[in-house]
């Protein structure tokens, strides 16, 4: 009775022991927000580089969503900005309740794939076009733009993210500095009050336009590098669209790259007015992602296709390999 009581009860130690290695697999410490901080302040940096949002800002927004690298879509799914799966993703999921139980959100291999599709919703969302013409250091801009833009439902979003920044002096990314190391520099927990928390808002990538400025139908308009372009509705065509705005078919189809029998499809972006010969936004480089081509990387900045294919001294049908950097200005 003695060797079966010992028995169970090494039993139930080692189930026990078994549990919590599992759970602090999944769990583990919590990281301070110092230690996030120093774990990711380069991918920020190399995000600034390449997408031109600032760093600041990125690391602000990750800490802001993630809570410092804890929450569970952070750790089971590397999941840093809590961006839900949409129609769109191919990728792995994960079911997780937020607004409602279950939802289902983006899962990705590494939490820097996470951070590069953040910086790809921002960059290919026309509704945030404008902060890119932002000066680079001004964060505070970028900050309110986001809540103006519709990010986040959150009143003090805005607050939020420059409090993170200055708190922790992030501006200095931006500039090109060394931020000290946890090594070097221990500053007290940043505490944000739990009503803001709590109240963190997901990205609706369905949700992407905003526009006040419309055609006389009521088409919305957008605006990329300092020229102006529309979104092709079903039955639209190149002449349906000029005669909207006072044009002519060949006129926009030279505008827009294509060839003088070249349709529209629902979707595409149309311009109206000539794109630019170079990026003013303040990026230089896109990383080519499947199915790019010369033609759709000048829809997508509003360059001059001839002017892309110069600067990057290739031809117009020239194929453009996934991962591949065509420069932007």
């Amino acid at each position: 009775m003695n060797l079966m009581r010992k028995t169970l009860m090494l039993l139930v130690a080692c189930v026990a022991a078994f549990s919590a290695s599992a759970q602090y697999s999944v769990d583990g410490p919590k990281m301070t927000r110092r230690q996030y901080i120093d774990k990711y302040k380069q991918l920020a940096v190399e995000q600034m580089e390449v997408y031109g949002i600032p760093a600041s800002i990125k690391m602000a927004q990750a800490l802001h969503e993630s809570d410092n690298g804890n929450s569970r879509l952070a750790r089971v799914a590397n999941n840093h900005f809590g961006i839900k799966c949409k129609s769109d993703w191919k990728g792995e999921t994960i079911s997780h309740t937020d607004d409602a139980p279950d939802e289902c959100f983006r899962k990705y291999a590494s939490a820097e794939e996470s951070w590069r599709d953040h910086s790809e919703f921002l960059d290919n969302s026309p509704r945030y076009q404008a902060l890119f013409k932002l000066d680079p250091l001004d964060y505070k801009g970028w900050a309110y733009g986001l809540k103006a833009a519709g990010y986040a439902t959150n009143p003090k979003y805005a607050e939020v993210l420059i409090k993170i920044i200055e708190d922790n002096e992030l501006y200095l990314l931006d500039q090109g500095e060394q931020l000290p190391t946890l090594a070097e520099k221990q500053p007290e927990e940043v505490v944000v009050p739990v009503e803001v928390v709590e109240s963190k808002e997901k990205i609706d990538v369905d949700n992407y336009m905003i526009s006040s400025v419309t055609s006389k139908s009521g088409r919305p308009i957008y605006h990329n590098n300092q020229s102006q372009f529309v979104i092709a509705q079903p039955g639209d065509t190149y002449e349906t669209i000029a005669r909207e705005f006072g044009t002519n078919a060949k006129k926009l189809r030279k505008i827009n790259d294509v060839n003088p029998a070249a349709a529209v499809a629902p979707g595409e972006m149309v311009y109206i007015k000539a794109k630019g010969k170079r990026a003013t936004n303040g990026k230089m480089i896109h990383v080519a992602r499947p199915g790019d081509t010369m033609h759709s990387i000048s829809q997508q900045y509003g360059i001059r296709l001839q002017s892309l294919v110069k600067i990057n001294h290739r031809s117009a049908d020239s194929q453009v390999r996934e991962g591949q950097q065509i420069r932007l200005m």
